[in-house]
């Protein structure tokens, strides 16, 4: 952050809304602090609340308005986070009082600096007894994020989003620290907008959009990266219909011929294009010879953020033949026919129809409305469970990831047992198993080396590019004769 300085500072002229995204480690508060601004801090005009939620807010601090991104925090959608740290004026990263620096702490943190977005820290959970915020400012400093009083100028301010306690001082200083970053945004500057979700309505397709300068109007033309689009209608926060909007608002906006995607750039047409742009069209799918031995799927999503976390997220033996938003379709069954695919589904709905030419056609359809539930069946299917028939023969944590000649390296400590070169490996993030490999190189330092045991350390190239993370497992196990 820029020297903050305690933000001594007279007012500067207003700009536009700053627009905030809340990051941090799963079960940290994240949800519930934004939950808790939300409903005291919204201003509504008319009973009943918050018609619809289309994945940004903005609230009210002593007369002056602050946009909320409000980004889901489960490890899952590190896409969708990542997305909203790049659309963010400013980040509010959360660390739990009661818990520390966790590995999404970290990860959120690589998030903020490569958007090179200013941050502050909202400490959470003070209101748990034995809870020293002082000791997780160190522990903030001791892994790179400086703290006031600790090394550096990085805001940090104690709440609790369950009793409410200090979200005031955190909603203030996110509106001085937006002065300080002198945020800009003007109703006559040409039209800057960013789509930050999208998905498939009964009406069809719907994108909410954060316009970040000029303004957007019910009736014009608009550009989608480059797709022309006609504003057919826009919806606020609270569901009600717009015809204008303003620097630093969010809105739904309905004009779309297909679902947009997500963090798309938007811009105004200089001129109506005509209709007759021809639409893309689904290139003619083909599965590549590292793909065959994979688990073949077609994936069905209620939007584009869903469809982008649950991509993020699949293990390393899933090929997906083919992805979209909205309702399984009787073309999707037949195409997975074809190729002997499965069809899955998250947050959408198989006809009666389609589930009947799934049993005639033999093709498994099944859908979720719990990505975890989704990603633990696809894992089943796919690699199996390690089995009592496989004797584990140790486990290694990632302490490390880094780069040399293009090989990315994980750097492992053996937490028992043993690892040795021919084994077989799976790699596992916390109860989730990502996937199964073998180490194609190990080394001691600088030594080649074909075992490593108990609290020795070592380097791994896998022999396959399994998206390893630190912190993630591997268990060495010796399979069973069949495998």
């Amino acid at each position: 952050m820029r020297k903050n300085k305690h933000f001594a500072r007279p007012a500067l002229p207003r700009g536009r809304p700053p627009i905030v995204a809340v990051l941090g480690h799963v079960d940290h508060g994240k949800t519930t602090l934004l939950d808790f601004i939300r409903k005291t801090r919204v201003a509504l005009r008319e009973a009943g609340g918050i018609t619809q939620k289309i994945g940004a807010y903005q609230v009210e601090v002593d007369s002056k308005k602050i946009t909320f991104i409000d980004t889901p925090g489960h490890q899952a959608f590190s896409k969708m986070r990542s997305r909203g740290a790049k659309v963010a004026d400013l980040v509010v990263l959360v660390v739990a009082a009661d818990d520390g620096v966790m590995p999404q702490t970290l990860e959120s943190l690589e998030h903020i600096r490569t958007a090179e977005v200013p941050f502050l820290v909202a400490i959470n959970k003070i209101d748990i007894a034995g809870t020293d915020p002082e000791k997780i400012k160190k522990q903030l400093a001791d892994n790179g994020i400086k703290i006031e009083g600790h090394g550096g100028d990085i805001v940090c301010v104690p709440v609790s989003a369950k009793t409410g306690q200090g979200v005031k001082d955190l909603l203030e200083m996110i509106l001085l620290l937006a002065e300080m970053e002198e945020i800009k945004g003007s109703v006559e500057g040409p039209l800057e907008a960013v789509v930050i979700e999208s998905k498939m309505e009964k009406g069809g397709p719907v994108g909410t959009m954060i316009v970040k300068n000029g303004t957007l109007k019910i009736g014009e033309q608009i550009l989608v990266e480059n797709v022309p689009t006609k504003v057919r209608g826009i919806l606020n926060e609270n569901g009600k219909n717009q015809t204008l909007v303003q620097p630093g608002q969010p809105v739904e906006v309905i004009g779309f011929e297909s679902v947009p995607p997500i963090g798309a750039k938007v811009t105004k047409a200089e001129e109506v294009i005509s209709k007759e742009t021809p639409v893309q069209k689904t290139e003619k799918i083909e599965i590549p010879d590292e793909a065959k031995d994979k688990l073949k799927i077609i994936l069905r999503a209620d939007s584009k953020g869903s469809l982008e976390a649950v991509k993020e997220s699949l293990p390393e033996s899933v090929f997906v033949v083919f992805s979209g938003v909205g309702n399984i379709l009787e073309s999707d069954i037949l195409l997975a026919q074809t190729i002997k695919a499965q069809v899955f589904g998250f947050n959408v709905k198989a006809s009666s129809e389609v589930e009947k030419l799934g049993e005639t056609e033999k093709v498994k359809v099944k859908t979720y409305k719990i990505i975890y539930e989704l990603l633990e069946e696809l894992e089943k299917e796919s690699l199996g469970e390690i089995s009592e028939e496989k004797e584990i023969l140790g486990k290694a944590v990632i302490l490390k990831e880094f780069e040399i000649g293009g090989s990315r390296i994980a750097g492992c400590r053996v937490l028992e047992g043993r690892i040795n070169q021919a084994d077989r490996i799976i790699l596992q993030r916390g109860e989730r198993e990502i996937g199964k490999t073998k180490i194609s190189s190990m080394k001691h330092q600088k030594t080649e080396i074909s075992e490593s045991r108990q609290n020795e350390e070592f380097g791994a190239i896998f022999s396959s590019p399994l998206d390893f993370k630190v912190g993630d497992m591997l268990i060495s196990f010796a399979p069973a004769e069949k495998e």
